[in-house]
């Protein structure tokens, strides 16, 4: 289940778990004022050398370390 921060027009934000199809939330549960969802950023993140970076987004040719395509061996 997803969390989702809100805004309460009090001046402080929180938290709360919802389901997706949930509709948001109006009333801020601390103080009964309007409240409005936040867009904030995904908790989840690529380090490393991802998957982009080794060639996989594009056709499945992998690429050298130095950012050049292998060339395949000639028969």
């Amino acid at each position: 289940m997803p969390t989702y921060e809100y805004k309460c027009n009090g001046g402080h934000q929180f938290e709360t778990r919802q389901s997706i199809k949930d509709k948001p939330l109006s009333k801020c549960p601390e103080c009964g004022r309007k409240c409005h969802r936040l867009i904030s950023g995904g908790s989840f993140i690529l380090k490393g050398s991802g998957w982009a970076k080794d060639g996989y987004s594009s056709g499945g040719e992998k690429k050298s370390s130095g950012g050049e395509k292998k060339s395949k061996p000639k028969e």
